[in-house]
């Protein structure tokens, strides 16, 4: 019985915070190049271009370049840093700023990756953490960040690829981000993105994959007191070249 009455309190608390949740439903499509130049056995440049956009490919969503360094430690281990610049567009029933216009933001990253391979498969552990700065618009008229908020962000992703002969591969990730520090508002859970994807490896210099992409946002602000969930489902298509 008393176990009984924990799960009847448990859902009662789930269905109540799930009521005091603004839901915003969006479709989304993702490109993304990448290239890898070699700089020496363990030294490799980075230059990534991502175009996310809204209603699967009809409006932006967001413009994102990275730029940065790997250093491979270990045959298995590989650090990275960076920089990235992102512009953010309005869209959706509700904005992720309160301002509904484009805002930038400036980005320093610093990142471990450890692949685990086991016999074929090859499972690929990534921790990311994020210096941002978030430029805030105080008013429609404004033509650009009227100020530059800061925040921080850990993110934290499991990625499995499973080879299905010699060429084409499967793979599937899990990646949650965590807000933290004095500035994170109501998203110290950020978002959560899951990709399940098919891919095809052509040779060590290129590569394709593309699939389904599910995107959990919460906004960093409430309206009319309700934390603002969105939940962004649609396709991703990624390249890579190594040279």
């Amino acid at each position: 019985m008393r176990k009984l009455l924990l799960l009847l309190a448990f859902f009662s608390v789930s269905i109540i915070h799930a009521q005091n949740r603004i839901s915003d439903h969006n479709q989304i499509g993702w490109f993304s190049t990448t290239i890898t130049p070699a700089i020496s056995n363990k030294v490799s440049g980075h230059i990534e271009y991502q175009w996310r956009r809204d209603n699967f490919i009809k409006d932006w969503q967001q413009s994102l370049l990275r730029v940065g360094v790997n250093y491979k430690f270990h045959p298995q281990v590989t650090a990275h840093i960076g920089y990235a610049w992102i512009e953010t567009y309005p869209y959706g029933e509700y904005a992720l700023s309160g301002v509904p216009k484009q805002f930038p933001e400036h980005r320093i990253y610093e990142q471990l990756v450890v692949n685990s391979p086991v016999g074929k498969v090859n499972l690929m552990h990534r921790l990311r953490l994020e210096q941002r700065w978030l430029g805030r618009l105080h008013s429609m008229a404004s033509e650009g960040a009227d100020e530059y908020i800061y925040l921080n962000r850990a993110r934290y992703m499991p990625r499995v690829d499973i080879p299905i002969g010699n060429k084409w591969f499967a793979a599937a990730y899990d990646e949650i981000f965590i807000g933290f520090g004095k500035n994170v508002g109501e998203n110290v859970f950020d978002q959560n993105r899951i990709g399940l994807m098919i891919g095809y490896k052509a040779n060590n210099n290129f590569r394709v994959e593309g699939g389904f992409l599910n995107q959990t946002v919460q906004l960093g602000r409430e309206i009319n007191n309700r934390n603002v969930y969105q939940y962004n489902n649609g396709f991703i298509i990624n390249t890579y070249f190594n040279f």
